[in-house]
């Protein structure tokens, strides 16, 4: 999966508190030795006006924080099964005597 300078650099300047600009967005690309594209540049800065960056952050990330929610009751569940030391010494000593008679 190849990952995307350009929604790489809006972010580095959304989290820079600057604005994205096709020209900012350029002078990233740039100083990160990315190919630029300038018509790309100007589509994408279009395309972000108006975007509240923290809300689809925090909605692409909602998803993963949920899996470890998920996984906690299996976790329980093994837990639950766990045999008595004893009782199992037991088991393994009965087996043995019905082998050697």
């Amino acid at each position: 999966m190849k990952i995307d300078a350009y929604l790489h650099a809006a972010l580095l300047l959304k989290g820079a508190d600057k604005e994205i600009t096709k020209d900012s967005l350029i002078a990233v690309l740039k100083a990160a030795g990315a190919p630029v594209e300038e018509a790309k540049a100007q589509v994408l800065a279009e395309a972000v006006k108006g975007v509240n960056f923290e809300e689809l952050l925090k909605a692409a990330a909602m998803p993963v924080a949920a899996a470890p929610a998920a996984a906690a009751p299996a976790e329980h569940k093994k837990e639950e099964k766990k045999e008595d030391p004893a009782k199992a010494e037991a088991a393994a000593a009965e087996g043995l005597s019905s082998l050697f008679g």
